[in-house]
């Protein structure tokens, strides 16, 4: 057996790390808040690029009148509740806040998915074989995760110092209270694993006017969606071990033989509903004897989408990660891990209870155990024992106003994402490696493509989002990078406009200037220095006083700054082929990008007002001209 070489009892775990998974999260340093003077300067430098002199000046005077008047009451307000919380951080409540009072629907506005390379062995990506693999060591995850064995998550400037066994042996010494000064002697930071927890067991539920989020890590089953039936059986046996991978094999077998023909009104499209209208059904779903069935749902482990179709390319693979056809997702849940027929796998997650941080922790893990060591062969029988015993189909009353309530959440559904465009480039002149050569930031680049590119387009530069972790923070969520900047624009006008006027080594000049300037940005706003959550923060205090918001927020240049045009995300991982998520706003781009060793990737999502095709090759041609201006070349016209 594939599981032989790991000793008795050992299969339910991932790993058993020295040091306990929550070893540094009591010693984790508090989210600063920034000091007020510095927010309405990284403000002012962030509104600079976007508005030009007169409607500049009308913003610098109400930045100016907020930081000397009702800014700084405030400010001292948002200090004071911060130091009598100093168990979370300044952030935590205002953002949850954000995701659950949003009453649009999280599918395209807030889930995003990352899908999995392939197994590299051909035959281990049978659409079974795979499921069943991938939910063992999600269970495994799970389970380490909950034994205290998971490694803690930290991030290694020095890896040769600290990422060794003699600093672990040392480390689990010392107490919690200061595990963390102990790292950072080392030049390591611990991240923030708050979020962990809500990975399994766990729902977004539909409430009025605010969401409720939901765990209950008593659950022992898993729920199925297949051809938008919904199944469970249990996965967790009484004593808290996990059913052997063979029964599980069984049991997924059954579910992927099962002919019932799909419901006429699948029950998954609520899921991609508006939350109001979402919360109104659920009470009548409830009211109409579905307590019972609505509970194996929320109290899940996870929901796993098995897809009956096989993925054609990648823009294929996008819409069926990011919305899928609808009726079999539970957009809701924590995650949902999808199958397709060929085995193509990835999670579509819900937004609000985590970040991206922990999400791909959780897919880095599970990539390398489901690789590493299969629980289960091609060649691997399933049990024979009886999944029509353990397998339950779910089976939902609805009556009238629920059937109409789905099918008109069906018909939102389709018409919503009929309008959604998603296209993708390779960019394979170069990546990480020349960029690094050339002392430039990898990511500075990209960054300056994409201003090039909508500059090249639609000849503007506009607010544009990069988000940041801040999980170097106890409840540490995300910072905002703005990558418009005076210096992206002045350099973009020299590329697109005028490249004949500037000498290579000008346009080089330029290049390492924005470099270092976003390198700036990117560090402050990792150590919780940006301006965003900050004003954001102060913004949510105003609001609950009941009072007339500052003029400062009613400004249109604060508004026209938070309708990001260009939203940002990167991620790098060996797990991870792809990732997206949609426009945040109608006119919008959703950018999701990685920076390889010798290529770059793109996948960009768009609504009709956009061209995304356009707008891609506007940055290829950005990226060919910054890599040649670097190399030494002359750009193309």
């Amino acid at each position: 057996a594939p599981r032989g070489r790991r000793g008795y009892g050992s299969a339910e775990y991932l790993h058993r790390s020295i040091v306990p998974t929550m070893h540094y999260q009591k010693s984790l340093p508090r989210l600063p808040v920034p000091k007020l003077e510095d927010t309405i300067r990284r403000y002012l430098n962030a509104q600079k690029p976007l508005l030009n002199d007169d409607q500049f000046r009308k913003t610098e005077d109400l930045a100016h009148q907020f930081e000397k008047g009702i800014g700084r009451q405030l400010h001292e307000q948002l200090v004071a509740q911060d130091n009598q919380n100093k168990h979370t951080s300044y952030i935590t409540g205002p953002w949850f806040d954000m995701y659950l009072k949003a009453r649009e629907p999280v599918v395209l506005n807030f889930n995003a998915f990352m899908s999995f390379y392939p197994d590299p062995k051909s035959e281990y990506n049978d659409q079974l074989i795979r499921a069943t693999n991938m939910t063992v060591s999600a269970i495994r995850f799970m389970k380490t995760l909950r034994a205290g064995y998971l490694e803690p998550e930290v991030f290694h400037l020095n890896p040769q110092k600290s990422d060794t066994k003699l600093f672990k042996k040392f480390i689990r010494f010392v107490p919690s209270s200061l595990s963390w000064f102990g790292a950072y002697m080392v030049n390591a930071y611990p991240l923030d694993m708050s979020q962990y927890f809500r990975l399994f067991n766990s729902t977004r539920l539909p409430k009025l006017n605010r969401d409720e989020l939901y765990t209950d890590e008593k659950a022992k089953h898993l729920l199925v969606l297949r051809n938008g039936n919904f199944y469970v059986f249990d996965i967790i046996d009484k004593d808290g071990n996990m059913v052997k991978p063979s029964e599980i094999q069984a049991h997924l077998k059954y579910i992927l033989s099962d002919n019932s023909p799909a419901p006429a009104f699948p029950l998954g499209y609520l899921s991609s509903e508006n939350r109001d209208t979402w919360a109104l059904l659920r009470k009548n779903l409830l009211d109409n004897g579905n307590e019972e069935a609505l509970q194996k749902v929320d109290s899940a482990l996870f929901c796993l989408s098995l897809d009956d179709f096989s993925v054609k390319d990648l823009v294929h693979l996008s819409h069926t990660m990011l919305h899928g056809d609808g009726a079999n997702r539970w957009y809701d849940k924590s995650f949902n891990l999808i199958i397709t027929k060929d085995g193509t796998t990835g999670v579509n997650f819900e937004h609000s209870w985590g970040d991206g941080v922990a999400v791909l922790r959780f897919q880095n893990e599970i990539f390398k155990d489901s690789t590493g060591q299969p629980a289960v062969s091609p060649q691997s029988q399933p049990a024979s024992v009886d999944s029509s015993r353990a397998v339950q189909r779910l089976d939902f009353k609805l009556n009238d106003a629920l059937k109409a309530g789905i099918t008109k959440a069906k018909q939102n559904f389709d018409s919503t994402v009929e309008t959604l465009a998603v296209d993708m480039i390779q960019f394979q002149q170069g990546g990480k490696n020349l960029l690094k050569q050339k002392k430039v930031s990898p990511d500075a680049v990209a960054q300056l493509a994409f201003q090039m590119a909508f500059l090249r387009q639609y000849n503007q530069t506009v607010a544009t989002y990069e988000s940041c972790s801040t999980a170097a923070f106890k409840h540490g969520r995300t910072e905002t990078i703005r990558p418009a900047s005076i210096h992206t624009k002045k350099c973009s006008e020299a590329f697109v406009k005028e490249p004949s006027k500037h000498s290579t080594e000008e346009l080089q000049k330029m290049i390492v200037e924005c470099s270092e300037y976003h390198g700036r940005l990117t560090k402050e706003a990792a150590m919780g220095q940006g301006f965003d959550r900050h004003l954001f923060g102060l913004r949510c205090l105003a609001l609950s006083k009941g009072t007339a918001l500052p003029d400062f927020y009613q400004d249109q240049a604060y508004a026209r700054l938070n309708h990001n045009i260009l939203s940002t995300s990167t991620l790098s991982s060996p797990a991870v082929q792809l990732g997206g998520f949609g426009p945040v706003v109608p006119d919008g781009f959703g950018i999701g990008y990685q920076v390889h060793n010798d290529w770059i990737g793109c996948n960009i999502s768009s609504y009709p007002t956009r061209n995304v095709k356009e707008f891609l090759q506007c940055i290829n041609k950005s990226l060919e001209d910054i890599f040649n201006v670097l190399k030494g070349k002359k750009i193309s016209s």
